[in-house]
Parts: C-alpha cells; structure tokens; sequence
C-alpha cells in the first residue's frame, strides 16, 4: 500500500475530469478552468509523468452549442450533441495545449473496444506508443456511435479501465465535491469528508450520493470506478476539480480529497480484460460447492458444479458465473456453447465424451482464463 507521497511521484496517471466541471453545470465549456487543469498537466509532464485524460463534456457542450436546455432522453438526440459537442471540446484542449507546445491526441473509446480482445491489445498498444511521445491522449466515449445497451454508462468507468489498460499507478477523478463524505454534504452540513478508505469496504456504496443532471456518474460511480482501478494496482484519488492547484497538490503528496486505496496484489493483464467486459451474452449458476472451489482455490470450472445455464451463447464467450443467489462470482472464458453446457451441466468431466460424442476440453473454464469478482 503506497502512500500519497509516493502516489504523487509515481509515473503514470489517469486523470479524469466530469462535464459539470468542464462545462460550468451545463453552461458551455469553462476555458479558465480548462486551462488551469492544462498548466497543471504540462508540469506534471515536465516533471516525468505520463499522463492521459479523460474528459467527459462532449454531451454537454453540445447541449449548449444547440441551445438545448435539457438533455434529451432520445438516443439519437443524445449522439447527436456529442457529435457536435466532442469538435469544441477537441478544439479547446489542443489549443491550451499548444500553449506549452505540447502535442495532443484524440481517442474515442466504445465498449466493442474493451472487450475484443485484438483491439483492447491494440488500443494498449497505441496509447502507450503515444505516451513515449510525449503526447497527451485526450480520451472519451464515442458516444456518436455507442448504443445504450453497451457502453459504458458513463467515464469514471472509462477512466477506470483505461488505467488497467495502460497499468496506471493512479487514477485521479476531478469532480464537484472535495471527494467522498460520509453522507450527502448538500443535505447535510455535517458530513465528514473521508481522507482514506479501502475499495474493500461494503458500506461505501450507503454514504454515496447520486448523480448530477450534465453527467451520468455520481460518487457511487466513482466508487466502482476505485475498485475497477484497483485490479491493475491503481490507487484513486477523487478531488475537486475546483481547488486551486489539486493535481499539483496530489502530486506533492498533499493530503487532498478521499484516497481510495487497492487491497490486493494486481491481476494479471489478460485477467484484466476478463474483468472489463460490461456486457455479457449469458450467466452459469453454480452449486455451493463450485462456489466455495472457485474462492478458495481458483481452480478450473468443471461442468459438475454447474446447476443452471442462462442465456444463448458460443464457445470463446466471456460470461459470469453466479451463486444461488445471482451475485457474481467469477467470469471467464468458456470452451463450450450454452447448448452444449446444457447438456453435460451437472456430470463429471469423464462422462463428456459419452453426452456430447466429442472433448472440446474438460474444463467449462480454465483458471486461466477466469477471474474472480469479489
């Protein structure tokens, strides 16, 4: 467990800012606050940081570019904003970038890209080369082109897995509140703002607050944020964007906003990307015995300890292995179809042959290539 002192020093950082920042609550993008945060990351570059952003406000400034008061609830409607929103955003970075010369680099992101596994590869694969160059990637969803069903939900997420894909020692979330209290400070005068916490803490989620009407994240998601982070080493800090100086403040290893500390020894890169998916085409039940075998020992899937099977889908799917009570346990990749599994869920490995009249494998799922979700 580092300390923020170290945290401040480390070399590589993911930082994320929320449109109620960029865009002054839906107003229009706020250029002083843009370049402040500019200014802080070309010293923070300077001084032998990589840095990446990711910068929510496309929708947002789009709103406003149309005169749109309220944000739609049409999906097109939606696209459309961000179409015209992400040319503002795009322009205002690169230009206070220039300032410093300092090169930038557009990257949209969408789900599809996080969970193919050739391109998750190749993304990793760019923004690292991209880095190396000294150029700042500018990340953000492409929300022109993503569908509901599968993006993100919104960029504390985005945020969070682009710092498993480039293995990021800290995740930084600017947000409108000094960080996490331990209840609603706008409800509450006397809420306390919490300076550290685990990722492992259950009661977390209970002090959170929702979400703002520009954005799609509240503190609940930032919290998943921390966690998803936290599978590639990442610590988060989530800061008010507002404080004068934070980035440089966290960098000194100040004591700024709440500190959200991981708990375990990183996952391995490949578990990563099993852990990334956010969509999944189906769902294996598992009997409390399987249950136990997989947390305890995370060992191989075999289809003996398989109850049910849910949802349609082919061998080489990434899906969830659920408990009795539908919490997920693991997820992996799976070596038979659902219509196969179906047929030799509850037997021993030994009997396959004789169910099925092939072996693909005698496992369901290799520990390999699961991940466990806790």
């Amino acid at each position: 467990m580092k300390t923020r002192q170290q945290l401040g020093s480390s070399k590589c950082w993911v930082i994320k800012v929320g449109s109620s920042l960029v865009t002054r609550d839906g107003q229009g993008l706020d250029h002083d606050q843009m370049k402040a945060w500019v200014d802080q990351i070309c010293a923070l570059r300077s001084a032998g940081h990589r840095i990446v952003l990711v910068s929510s406000g496309s929708v947002a400034e789009g709103l406003a570019r149309l005169g749109w008061k309220r944000r739609p609830e049409s999906l097109n409607d939606l696209q459309a904003a961000a179409a015209v929103g992400q040319m503002g955003l795009v322009q205002a970075y690169e230009s206070k970038f220039q300032q410093h010369d300092v090169h930038t680099a557009q990257v949209l992101f969408t789900h599809d890209d996080m969970v193919d596994r050739k391109r998750y590869l190749n993304a990793r694969s760019t923004l690292n080369r991209l880095l190396d160059l000294g150029v700042i990637p500018v990340v953000n969803e492409n929300d022109t082109v993503a569908i509901e069903e599968i993006r993100f939900g919104d960029n504390d997420r985005l945020a969070a897995l682009t710092a498993n894909l480039i293995e990021a020692d800290l995740l930084v979330i600017l947000t409108d509140q000094a960080g996490m209290y331990d209840s609603d400070p706008r409800s509450n005068p006397e809420a306390r703002l919490l300076e550290n916490v685990s990722v492992t803490d259950d009661g977390l989620e209970a002090m959170a607050s929702g979400s703002g009407t520009y954005g799609r994240g509240g503190m609940v998601t930032k919290i998943q944020a921390a966690r998803m982070a936290a599978r590639s080493g990442a610590a988060t800090i989530v800061a008010s964007g507002r404080s004068e100086q934070v980035l440089l403040q966290v960098a000194a290893g100040d004591v700024v906003g709440t500190l959200f500390q991981p708990s375990k020894e990183p996952m391995a890169a490949r578990k990563q990307w099993l852990a990334s998916h956010m969509v999944l085409p189906g769902k294996l039940q598992l009997d409390a015995g399987a249950v136990d075998v997989l947390k305890s020992s995370g060992k191989s899937l075999l289809p003996v300890g398989v109850s049910a099977v849910l949802g349609e889908f082919q061998r080489g799917s990434v899906v969830a292995c659920i408990d009795s009570q539908g919490k997920e346990i693991a997820r992996g990749l799976v070596n038979y179809s659902a219509q196969e599994i179906e047929k030799i869920k509850g037997r021993s490995s030994g009997e396959i042959l004789e169910l099925l009249g092939y072996v693909d494998e005698p496992e369901l799922i290799h520990r390999n290539n699961l991940v466990l979700m806790n």
